[in-house]
């Protein structure tokens, strides 16, 4: 499929500061990214509510960040990441201020998706490579030219290796797991009941995978995924918003981030008297507005707090 895209970025900034470094993991399906700028997405869609063994509480204690040989917990991981074709930004997960880190380097192609595992290393690919990703700079250094996913994200130790991270992502409906030193793509499972990835993929450690669909009319809904095979494990409802390419989770909310340059927080509100809960959706508002802005992926690391303040967090089947 030919891709000829013009984009022009609108930079902005904020000058709130941001209190820490942090990591990511994003992504979005390639064929999906093949648009018009300025488009106007549909944002019609209808969901099912969670349902099965959900657990809203997670336990700190069992994020493998934490080196037990250290005197001292690994700094708290505040900002999540998002970025479009050309630029990377990052968030604020505490005040939600959005800053531009700068316009990507050396990636040699339009960058369609970002993944961070719990010790801050980047990875990125563009429509014609896998990255690695210095955060600090947005600069890019080849591991292997070729077609990868464009949603991507890292999972947690114990998943599909019991002693490292895996860089995972979805081709479609199809479920892969990527080797970062070599580029090599395997194919692990996938997503079934007639749904496909429209855009990202986040894991968190104590916490589950979550990721945006089409499909049985979502357009886009989040949904619980098994981080093992790559299927469905609970439709939690529609997003209000399409083309959701960027995806992020930090404090117990997961943040979305569309192609129409909407971003918003999305949070779960627990039903009343033991009854399914609903997502709760709210917009940011982007100073200088979203015009020229089309976002092409976002995450998180898998070191992000898991629950906010009050413990509360999107409940997940274990």
């Amino acid at each position: 499929m030919i891709r000829t895209r013009s984009l022009s970025v609108a930079f902005f900034a904020i000058t709130s500061a941001l209190a820490a470094a942090a990591t990511v993991a994003c992504g979005s399906s390639a064929s999906d990214r093949s648009f018009q700028d300025g488009q106007d997405p549909s944002t019609s869609s209808d969901g099912t509510t969670p349902s099965g063994n959900l657990v809203g509480d997670a336990d700190p204690s069992s994020n493998p960040a934490k080196d037990a040989s250290a005197d001292h917990a690994a700094p708290a991981i505040e900002v999540v990441y998002a970025h479009t074709a050309s630029t990377l930004y990052k968030v604020d997960g505490k005040t939600n201020a959005i800053t531009t880190v700068g316009p990507f380097q050396d990636c040699n192609d339009q960058v369609i998706d970002l993944a961070i595992d719990k010790d801050s290393n980047a990875f990125v690919t563009s429509f014609s490579g896998l990255y690695r990703l210095d955060l600090a700079t947005a600069k890019c250094s080849l591991v292997k030219s070729g077609d990868f996913p464009n949603s991507l994200s890292f999972v947690p130790v114990g998943t599909l290796d019991p002693t490292n991270e895996v860089l995972v992502g979805y081709l479609g409906a199809t479920y892969v797991r990527i080797d970062t030193t070599t580029g090599e793509t395997k194919s692990v499972g996938g997503l079934t009941g007639g749904y496909t990835s429209s855009g990202d993929i986040v894991s968190v450690i104590g916490g589950g995978t979550f990721l945006t669909v089409k499909g049985n009319s979502c357009f886009d809904c989040l949904v619980q995924v098994d981080p093992k095979t790559g299927d469905l494990l609970q439709n939690y409802g529609t997003l209000g918003h399409s083309s959701v390419y960027g995806l992020a989770f930090w404090g117990g909310n997961a943040y979305g981030f569309a192609e129409s340059g909407a971003v918003f927080v999305i949070k779960y509100k627990p039903g009343a008297g033991g009854t399914a809960g609903s997502l709760l959706v709210a917009d940011l508002a982007i100073p200088g507005g979203s015009t020229g802005i089309a976002w092409y992926g976002a995450g998180s690391s898998t070191a992000v707090p898991v629950t906010d303040e009050d413990g509360g967090t999107i409940p997940v089947i274990k």
